[in-house]
């Protein structure tokens, strides 16, 4: 067992408690009907000691999936119990991938500052909880990133019938009483920011961002903060009638790439994950689809496709897969624009012109070639 793991599971013995600075945490939620917070945690860290936690996976039947709960159009937790949102389909097409089924999810909603310890206790296998990829986390905190699954930035809201608009500067927030979440780093990112511009603010955190909210609407915050897509969920969720809230700056103040997050050196369960992003945005790119997958099977566009389909020359075999993993994958929950354009279309936020776009169309969207 090498070093890092030790630690790993030193740490899960000596029960710790793990409190990270929370990042792009547009809602935080508590455990909701379909989740949990003690499944998985003693198959995992005995998959952890032993290198492997695909098969503890695979042996489970179930994969235990870090979500918010509360944030719009990523991952929210609805009245009948089920999880709707971009992250939790993710999590949906691991399931589809490492288990053939993309029902076989438990979804355990977290708030931000757990996310991170239930990672490293074993309670989740991989968090898809709008959470931001950066240096400490992917090293003094001990995590892994997969790739990015929505590129953000972080901006504010406020209300139009204050002065503010979509031209807005931090220059135009001063004296504004700003609130966001506690303990994060988006309340490091608008204190930082307003301390170089030179403008002072009281800043007001909350951890929840329900409460954040709440506090907005009966007018004790000016202006709220956080990742501008769950700006955009929480204005076409809660703005009431009669009033226009606006976001701005129109240049974010930070940059957010949200995406999987998992615990260090296990490589072949990073490959799982990993490769579950590629292959829906290499789907998106070569038009395989949920609808078209069965005729894209018999009659593949390209070699390249037809591997990862389970064809000849597949790899899925060499790295514990079924040979149809991403089949199964891209026919239950679609190829990366299906997954995008079903869960963020409804809240207005577009592919097109965004940093989400695809790389052939000015955006970031790329995968490396399955060969």
């Amino acid at each position: 067992m090498n070093k890092r793991n030790i630690l790993r599971v030193a740490a899960v013995a000596a029960g710790f408690t793990l409190i990270a600075a929370a990042c792009g945490d547009s809602g935080s939620g508590n455990n909701a009907a379909d989740t949990t917070t003690t499944a998985g945690s003693t198959d995992t860290v005995a998959a952890v000691q032993q290198g492997g936690l695909l098969q503890a996976v695979q042996d489970r039947g179930t994969l235990n999936c870090g979500v918010s709960g509360s944030a719009v159009a990523f991952s929210e937790t609805q009245p009948d119990g089920t999880t709707t949102g971009i992250d939790a389909d993710f999590c949906r097409a691991v399931a589809a991938v490492v288990l053939g089924d993309a029902n076989a999810v438990n979804f355990v909603a977290l708030t931000a500052s757990a996310r991170f310890t239930a990672v490293q206790t074993g309670q989740v296998d991989v968090l898809m909880r709008n959470t931001t990829w950066t240096q400490s986390r992917d090293s003094d905190v001990g995590m892994d990133f997969g790739p990015t699954t929505y590129y953000d930035g972080q901006q504010l809201m406020a209300r139009e019938s204050d002065g503010f608009s979509a031209d807005s500067t931090i220059a135009d927030i001063a004296g504004a009483t700003v609130c966001t979440n506690a303990g994060t780093t988006t309340e490091k990112n608008i204190a930082e920011t307003a301390k170089v511009n030179g403008v002072d603010i009281n800043l007001q955190t909350y951890e929840d961002y329900d409460i954040v909210m709440t506090n907005f609407l009966s007018g004790a915050c000016n202006i709220i903060t956080t990742d501008g897509s769950g700006l955009v969920g929480r204005k076409a969720k809660q703005q009431p009638d009669g009033e226009n809230w606006v976001i701005f700056p129109a240049t974010p103040i930070s940059k957010e790439p949200l995406g999987p997050t998992y615990g260090q050196n296990d490589s072949q369960w990073a490959d799982a994950i990993n490769w579950t992003v590629y292959a829906s945005i290499i789907f998106d790119e070569q038009g395989v689809t949920s609808a078209n997958v069965d005729e894209m099977v018999a009659n593949p566009p390209s070699p390249e496709i037809g591997r990862l389909l389970g064809g000849d020359g597949e790899l899925q075999t060499a790295m514990g897969l079924s040979p149809d993993a991403f089949q199964n994958m891209v026919r239950a929950v679609g190829n990366y624009d299906e997954i995008y354009t079903r869960n963020l279309g409804p809240v207005g936020l577009k592919r097109a012109g965004s940093a989400n776009a695809r790389w052939t169309e000015g955006g970031l969207m790329f995968a490396p070639p399955a060969r």
